[in-house]
This record gives C-alpha cells, sequence and structure tokens, in this order.
C-alpha cells in the first residue's frame, strides 16, 4: 500500500494545520550547525565575489605547482561557482560552450575511459553477486561427501557455517578494513587487491576436502567480497560526472543481480560435469572455482583504468589528479573545474572534521541518530525480508518441494534472471516513486509471496507443491528486485550528512554484512526445526515487521537538497512516528475506499538564506566553527 501522495516532490506528503509539523522549531544548535555545514559542502564556492575567487585560484596554482594551467583553472573554477556562467563570459570558446552545453543536454554522450571504468565497474559488480551465488548450487552436492548432509541437527548448523563463511568476515573484520586499504592503497588498488583475494579463494574453495577447509578457504573470500562492496560504487562516485553519478553508482546494485544470475547459470552448467580419476565432486568444485575467474580479468582491467582524482588530491599529488581528469572529460576545463571543485570541497570537508568525535556525534545527535535508525532499518529489512534465503538455498528449496537437481538449478537461474531483469526499472522507479513509498508498497507483496512458498509445502499434489514455491518464489523477485533491492545503499548513501557519510556508510555495509551472516547461517536449522513452511512464514512476519518500521522511522529522501535532508531528519522520532500512524487511515481512505483525502504535509522547509549563509568564504568559514562550538 502506498501511503503517501507523489504529487509534491519536496513535501513527504498535509495540508490540515493541525498536522503541519514546522521542523523550524526543532531546528536545536547541534542541526543548525550540520545545517549550515551542509549548505556550504553542497557549494563551498557559494557566494565568493569574482575576485577573491580568481585571487583564490592563482594562490591555489602557486602552491600546488599547477600556474601552467592557470587559464584553465580560472575557467573552471568560475564554471564550478556558476554551472551557467559560460554562457555569460567571452573568455569561453565555442568549444568549451558546445561540451559544457552537451553534458546536460547529452549527459550519456561521454569519453570512452569513463565507459572503460563502467564496464570496469560493472564486472566489478558481477564479480561480488557471483561470489555470493555459486554456493546455490554447490551446497546440494558437497556436503554429502564432507560427511554433513545427513540431515541432522549438527550438519545443518554446519552447512549454515560454511555457507555463511565469507558474511561472518565481512560483518567483523574485513568491511572495516575498507578505510584503511583505500586511505593507504587507493582506489584502484584496493579493487585489484579485492579481486585477486576473491580468485585465489575461490580457486582454494575447489581444492578442499573437509568441509572445516571449505569454511577456512570462503571466510578468507570475505576479504574480497567486503571491502569491494564499499571501494567500487565510490570509485564510480568520484570518477563520474555529477548529472550521470547517481544512475551509474545504482548500477553496483543491477550488476551485481547479474553476477547471482550468471553464478546461477554456472551451477546448472557445471552440474552435469563428471568426476575424474582421483578428483571427486568435480561439478562442484569447479562451480566454486569458477566464480573467481572475472575477478582475475577486473584484475588485468583495472591497472588501465584511471585513478580516483578525489583520492590523488587527498594525497596531494594534484597534477596527477588533472592528468586523471583529462583522460575521463572532454575538455580540459572539465578537468580544471572538476579539480578545483575536488579541492575546496575537501577543504571544508576537513574543517568540519576538525575537533570532532564523528562516530560519537553519528548517535548523539538527533539528526544523525534518526538518519542512522532509518538506515539500519532499511539495511536490515534487506536481510530480514528473506531474499538471501532464495539466493543462497533456492536450489535447496526447489529439491525438497520435489524438484530433480537439475530442474532445481534451472529454476534457481530463474529466481537470478527475474532478480536482474527487475533491477533495471529501479533506475526509473526509485526517483518517481520515492524511496519509502516503494518499500511500502513491496513489503506486504513480498510476504505474501512467501506465504505463497511456503504453504505450497502443505499441497499432497507434487505438481501443486512444485508449481506453488516455484510462483511464489519468482513473485518475491520481481516485488525485491525494485523495492528493497537497491533502496537501502541508495537510501543510506543520502541521509547521513557530509561530514559523517563515510563512517555512516560503513555502517550501514556492516549492518547489512552482519545479518546477512545471520540469515545464512540460521536457516538450513530453520527449516529443520520448523519445516519450509514455518520458516518461510518467519520471514513473511518479517515483512509485516518492517513495514511497521518504515511506516514509523523511515523519511522520505526523495527530490530533496542537502539542506531540506537536514530539516526531515530534525523532526522528533515521536512526530514522525505519529504522522506515520496517521498515514494508515489517509491509505485506506484513498487505495481501499477510493475516496479523495487531503494530504499531509509533514515539513515546512525554511528557505536556503534561512539555513545558510552566503556571505563570503571567511564568514562561512567562521559560521563553520562557531555553530560546531555551539553544539558542544
Amino acid at each position: 500500500m502506498s501511503t503517501s501522495s507523489p504529487v509534491n516532490e519536496k513535501s513527504d506528503v498535509v495540508e490540515r494545520p493541525e498536522h503541519v509539523h514546522h521542523s523550524k522549531s526543532h531546528m536545536d544548535a547541534e542541526t543548525r550547525a550540520i545545517a549550515n555545514a551542509d549548505a556550504k559542502l553542497s557549494n563551498p564556492l557559494r557566494g565568493i565575489p569574482h575576485d577573491r575567487l580568481m585571487a583564490d585560484i592563482e594562490i591555489f596554482a602557486q602552491e600546488r605547482g599547477l600556474t601552467h594551467l592557470l587559464p584553465e583553472l580560472k575557467k573552471g573554477a568560475l564554471v564550478a561557482q556558476d554551472p551557467t556562467c559560460y554562457n555569460r563570459l567571452d573568455m569561453f570558446s565555442e568549444d568549451d560552450k558546445r561540451i559544457l552545453t552537451e553534458e546536460v543536454t547529452h549527459k550519456w554522450r561521454q569519453t570512452p575511459m569513463l565507459y572503460y571504468m563502467v564496464v570496469m565497474s560493472s564486472l566489478a559488480a558481477a564479480v561480488q553477486g557471483m561470489d555470493e551465488a555459486v554456493i546455490n548450487g554447490a551446497q546440494i552436492i558437497y556436503p554429502a561427501q564432507f560427511g554433513i548432509g545427513g540431515g541432522t541437527k549438527r550438519d545443518s548448523w554446519l552447512i549454515g557455517l560454511v555457507n555463511s563463511a565469507p558474511y561472518l568476515c565481512c560483518a567483523t573484520v574485513s568491511c572495516w578494513l575498507t578505510h584503511p586499504l583505500n586511505h593507504y592503497l587507493g582506489r584502484k588498488k584496493t579493487i585489484f587487491l579485492t579481486c585477486m583475494i576473491s580468485f585465489l579463494t575461490c580457486i582454494w574453495s575447489g581444492l578442499t576436502n573437509t568441509w572445516w577447509h571449505l569454511f577456512i578457504a570462503r571466510f578468507f573470500l570475505g576479504f574480497g567480497i567486503g571491502p569491494k562492496s564499499a571501494t567500487v560504487p565510490v570509485y564510480t562516485a568520484e570518477c563520474s560526472p555529477a548529472p550521470i553519478r547517481g544512475a551509474l553508482v545504482m548500477m553496483w546494485q543491477m550488476w551485481t543481480a547479474f553476477g547471482i544470475a550468471l553464478g546461477d547459470l554456472i551451477d546448472l552448467a557445471f552440474y552435469f560435469i563428471p568426476d575424474t580419476p582421483g578428483v571427486t565432486g568435480l561439478n562442484w568444485r569447479l562451480m566454486l572455482a569458477s566464480a573467481g575467474i572475472p575477478g582475475l580479468i577486473v584484475c588485468m582491467q583495472v591497472m588501465f583504468a584511471p585513478e580516483s582524482p578525489r583520492w590523488l588530491i587527498s594525497k596531494g599529488r594534484y597534477e596527477d589528479a588533472f592528468n586523471e581528469l583529462c583522460r575521463l572529460r572532454f575538455s580540459r576545463v572539465q578537468a580544471a573545474r572538476d579539480l578545483y571543485y575536488i579541492h575546496v570541497l575537501l577543504e571544508a570537508e576537513n574543517e568540519m572534521k576538525k575537533g570532532r568525535n564523528r562516530i560519537v556525534e553519528m548517535f548523539t545527535i538527533p539528526r544523525n541518530r534518526n538518519a542512522a535508525l532509518a538506515s539500519w532499518v532499511v539495511m536490515f529489512g534487506q536481510q530480514f525480508c528473506g531474499v538471501n534465503v532464495i539466493a543462497y538455498y533456492s536450489s535447496d528449496v526447489f529439491v525438497q518441494s520435489g524438484f530433480s537437481q537439475v530442474s532445481a538449478l534451472a529454476s534457481s537461474l530463474g529466481f537470478g534472471a527475474l532478480n536482474w531483469l527487475f533491477a533495471i526499472p529501479a533506475f526509473f522507479t526509485i526517483d518517481t516513486y520515492g524511496r519509502r513509498n516503494l518499500l511500502l508498497f513491496t513489503f506486504p507483496c513480498m510476504a505474501i509471496c512467501l506465504l505463497i512458498t511456503g504453504f505450497s509445502f502443505w499441497s499432497t499434489s507434487e505438481t501443486g507443491r512444485v508449481t506453488g514455491v516455484s510462483i511464489g518464489i519468482y513473485l518475491f523477485a520481481i516485488f525485491y528486485s525494485p523495492g528493497e533491492g537497491p533502496v537501502p545503499f541508495t537510501y543510506s548513501a543520502e541521509a547521513f550528512p557530509l561530514y559523517i557519510r563515510d563512517i555512516g556508510m560503513s555502517f550501514a555495509t556492516a549492518t547489512t554484512w552482519f545479518w546477512n551472516f545471520i540469515l545464512s547461517i540460521t536457516w538450513p536449522s530453520l527449516v529443520l526445526a520448523f519445516k519450509p513452511q514455518g520458516a518461510f512464514g518467519w520471514y513473511a512476519a518479517w515483512c509485516c515487521i518492517l513495514w511497521v518500521l518504515i511506516l514509523l522511522f523511515v523519511r522520505e529522501t526523495k527530490g530533496k537538497t542537502l539542506e531540506e535532508l537536514d530539516q526531515v531528519f530534525a523532526v522528533p522520532l515521536g512526530a514522525h512516528a505519529a504522522y506515520g500512524l496517521r498515514q494508515i487511515p489517509y491509505g485506506i481512505k484513498k487505495f481501499v475506499l477510493f475516496q479523495n483525502p487531503t494530504p499531509e504535509q509533514l515539513y515546512e522547509f525554511e528557505s536556503e538564506s534561512e539555513v545558510s549563509s552566503t556571505g563570503g568564504d571567511e564568514n562561512a568559514k567562521r559560521e563553520v566553527k562557531e555553530d560546531a562550538e555551539k553544539a558542544r
């Protein structure tokens, strides 16, 4: 059920005066400090006079050894401050104007090197999906060979432990290595290292001969999965131009889904390979080992891709950063613009971080705590909606329903294909209907699909049982892919204020991997204890609980500026929960009784001038310091 109107993109949906929430009154000193900071971080060049900007550029060029680029830097700084100024100034050539215009009117017309980077990033995402999926087919074969396929309670826990080993590593160790790896190695070398780890550990997994050896190999696979899942989207965002950045970052989820489908296809293809003398279980060994091949391809490909300009600038390598930007952009003016803008943005971010315990502030400042709670809900929901039960165990579920092993693998491929195909519409639906609306609509549908899957096991007819299980799983993929599939990472990336966004994303990523581990390790014993009916019913119940949590605690972020997001998350938790409860009768009247109730407007946004100062650069920096001191 969709419970808020899509008409007004700037509000969450009533115009009844008694329910209008004046977020302005709740913008306390802490939240206002964050709002001021985000206003300045959204464009640190805002309000700087022309003469001052040109003087700053000359000082910047002299300090960084870039005086030979001064003409391009001056043009770039002006465009960074005002993206439309090139139409009014004679200093821009006709080629400059054409390229800067086409950047907006033909946003997908980009350099070959940028698309090379996109292909590499997409393949890295597919590696991620394959790493997760190949165990789906292998786990219907290897347990019997390793003596843990007897169906006992001990065996079910050991199968779950082996299958979940990479996600145990991600949640406890590898995700927390993302920052030091990126800090010291850079994006390219981190991607190279993690893909090489994926390749080697996949080969290692195919050479094991005991369950505990396979557990160790798959645990080390987590060192390839965790940091890669956080690094590749960041690398893509830092190399991409602003007009297409969001779409390219979202491709991570879509191509991860493609990798899962490809892994299911590999499972089916290698199932028929017979054993050879001296090698038992060659089919499942090839399933696990083959997932490393795309990782090896990425390792060879990434060496020719550009390094992240932002990372190079953070290391003081400005000349190298400019050269890499020239590879990614059509003109030197575009490269100079992005170079200087990244520089001033990093300076502003570093100024904001001074003297602040960002980890503590993520939970002690109400605006940040509300964002962390909402992010936790959607990340937890991505696992406890039950999707990875199907991604990791669908072949086993299909076998239990009456399919042969071959038919089960083919049916799992159907799930993987639907999961990928229906991730494509998310490019349009996520910014059309909103993140919160998509979740509120799809979670009840996923609950129904899981109940169909579980209750089908009560059918006494084998045909009816396999049909019901297949329909339930396939419909689940259709509802999951455009909703809870892409929303969590997109939502978490925009919910946190800029100065703690990297910490917030680490928290969100660790959350999803931890609950991924819990789900993976417990499913075999859950099925043993409660049968498929109860196990699928358990996750259907969680879908219903999560619908309530989303209704009460997840705020809409679609179409809102950084300043507006600060005000959205500044609304007290109780006020937003009460608003969510009021949406239930509104939704019943609108979508069940087909009435036309007046939608409620929860937020009354302050104007930009009320939130941030548009004075000079020195005034802006001074205000940030003063607001931070007041907040503390």
